[in-house]
């Protein structure tokens, strides 16, 4: 077997598991962030459900841990109250980013099974542990039974050969990777990463590296722990740890090697994280702000990578600079080691630990027209603000911020920023677009409202044939940003969520008020990438959308749909159906069949699964 079979094996009381396989996963760590806890308690407390286990439940307060909203304030407290009667750990808002701190903690170790409300729970594959962010649904369903079903992924194993280029940080092979196989070639797939660079790579650099496994379409980058990693973890859990690797005769989906001694320097353009291109192709572009931290460069090494360019050093007249480390811990040692200093001399704006700009709930937004350098993972439209973001490494950010423009540390000019000409490079051209706020459909108007005044969906949770118009839209890598943005989160009513949906996809902005109930969605490749929000599906439910059909879907957003009873199916060959928007297009869940009645032009798409059918009849995961 490979390690996720190992591991899923092991966690569910069989001696053998293969891609597939649909197990009931017994999860170690149970986790739920601010922005998804509320939903969390809400649903334990209407479905009447008990805690498992409450000394393996968690909640953690990353995404506003400042308290600024008034609805993560909110949630924050119906958490505590909910935590406090049912005897559950809090990880406040003091803490930092909820899944460094399961390791830090020792929540999880090599080997070990952990879920959350945060779509980058993957990032524990850093360690050789099975991380998943999951919807609502699926976390309550953890919290009172203890385990999850899981259908056990294929595997691809990736080995690099050669040698790292001097200067190429962590931040640039996991970008170097992403330019290489884009959002989707391991969708839904683990990734088990090899080669001699890797075995030396310190914590910090893996969770950098298995952070990005989300930004890449794959379940979890999963690399195998070295005897640093091991005994980390074994500090933290105080007892020896059996160590999880592949047998030599596992089967892969596919097995790589590729040469490293050629990666470089990498920027991810606006818009796309696996739009990187070589530093050279955007050094010059002038910027309004920086921003150093989140779950992918908001470790230790990341603050002294970023203290060693800005010691002695001023940011440039005009640009903001916001640094957020990861944790609490490592914000002390910021502060022992001096850094809080050099970071305040420089002009920085310092904030306590956190998720920061990421969740667009803590300090890292930009403002319309903005252009901003990150070292988040996700720059997707809108996810860190209406500005442009530049994905780059803590050191690439850092210079920039002295440079005023893009740039490396060892290219930083000398002297005043406003004595030297700065190169004009063409950039991504991106309209910065104000905010725009979807009135909410009024009742009467194709609402279908029940006597009780609440919305549900139009289609009877047990029809397996549909028949509505059709909508069309031609793109790949929807994510979930676009679909239902993140300054929506606080939202826990779903009747509420409709008017938000697609308002960041641009193009449908007034997609809200121009639905219609019982209307067939049809896309491409990998939709709703991205985050783990449950809101994503729940918006077009209170729509009362008939279903999605892609030609893929992102992984969690299929469980998530599969979880809520909404119909989604997966067709590679929707090209085949000739459509046009308002075709009207029938379709059968059972069997696949789904035929444009305009054209009589048919395609098979993949049928629901057992499971699918089961928990669809059943009205929902609950």
């Amino acid at each position: 077997m490979t390690i996720i079979e190992k591991i899923l094996a092991g966690h569910s009381n069989t001696d053998q598991a293969k891609p597939g396989d649909i197990l009931d996963v017994e999860i170690d760590a149970r986790v739920a962030r601010d922005f998804g806890g509320a939903n969390v308690v809400k649903n334990i407390r209407d479905n009447n459900l008990d805690i498992d286990d409450a000394g393996r439940t968690y909640f953690t307060f990353d995404c506003n841990p400042t308290g600024s909203d008034q609805k993560y304030a909110a949630n924050q407290h119906i958490c505590r109250q909910f935590a406090s009667e049912h005897g559950i750990k809090v990880y406040d808002i003091n803490r930092g980013i909820g899944t460094h701190l399961m390791i830090e903690e020792g929540l999880v170790y090599p080997g070990a099974t952990a879920v959350s409300t945060d779509s980058h729970a993957n990032i524990l594959g850093a360690i050789g542990a099975f991380g998943q962010g999951m919807g609502d649904k699926d976390i309550a369903a953890a919290w009172s039974k203890g385990k999850v079903w899981f259908k056990v992924p294929e595997t691809v194993k990736l080995t690099l050969k050669g040698k790292i280029p001097d200067g190429v940080s962590a931040k640039d092979m996991v970008l170097n990777l992403l330019s290489r196989f884009g959002a989707n070639t391991f969708l839904g797939k683990a990734v088990e990463l090899y080669g001699e660079e890797i075995d030396s790579l310190s914590l910090d650099k893996r969770i950098t590296i298995a952070s990005m496994a989300t930004e890449m379409g794959a379940l979890t980058i999963l690399i195998p722990p070295n005897k640093e990693v091991i005994d980390y973890c074994e500090a933290r859990i105080a007892r020896k740890i059996e160590h999880i690797v592949s047998d030599p005769d596992a089967e892969y989906a596919d097995e790589i090697e590729l040469d490293v001694s050629d990666f470089s320097t990498m920027v991810s353009r606006p818009g796309k994280p696996h739009d990187a291109v070589s530093l050279e192709e955007v050094k010059g572009i002038k910027i309004d702000s920086v921003f150093i931290g989140s779950c992918t460069n908001g470790r230790m090494e990341d603050m002294r990578a970023a203290a060693e360019v800005l010691t002695n050093r001023k940011v440039a007249l005009g640009l903001v600079l916001k640094i957020v480390p990861g944790t609490d811990m490592i914000w002390n040692l910021c502060l022992d080691e001096g850094l809080i200093k050099i970071f305040k001399d420089a002009g920085a704006l310092l904030s306590n630990p956190g998720c920061a700009g990421c969740a667009a709930g803590q300090v890292g937004q930009n403002g319309p027209g903005e252009v901003t350098v990150s070292t988040g993972n996700r720059n997707f439209p809108g996810k860190q603000g209406q500005g442009e973001v530049y994905l780059a490494s803590p050191e690439i950010a850092a210079a920039s911020a002295v440079a005023g423009f893009i740039t490396s540390p060892d290219l930083i000019p000398e002297g005043k920023i406003e004595d030297h000409e700065i190169e004009a490079w063409e950039a991504a051209n991106y309209e910065a677009e104000e905010a725009l706020v979807i009135p909410a459909k009024s009742s009467g108007q194709g609402s279908n409202e029940t006597k009780a005044g609440k919305k549900k969906s139009a289609v009877s949770l047990r029809v397996t044939e549909f028949t509505g118009r059709a909508w069309f839209i031609k793109q790949d890598d929807i994510d979930t940003d676009m679909i239902f943005h993140n300054r929506h989160l606080t939202i826990t009513d779903i009747a509420e969520m409709g008017q938000y949906a697609m308002g960041n996809l641009k193009g449908y902005e007034s997609f809200a008020t121009e639905v219609q109930s019982g209307d067939i969605i049809f896309t491409g490749k990998n939709f709703g990438a991205g985050s783990s929000r449950q809101q994503a599906v729940d918006c077009f439910v209170s729509l009362g959308v008939s279903c999605i059909v892609a030609e893929s879907f992102g992984s969690i957003y299929e469980r998530n749909a599969i979880n809520a009873a909404f119909p989604i199916l997966s067709a590679e060959m929707i090209p085949d159906l000739d459509l046009q928007d308002g075709d009207e297009v029938y379709l059968n869940i059972k069997t696949g069949e789904i035929r444009n009645n305009r054209n009589k032009k048919a395609v098979t798409a993949s049928p629901f699964s057992e499971v699918q059918m089961e928990i669809y009849q059943n009205g929902g995961l609950f």
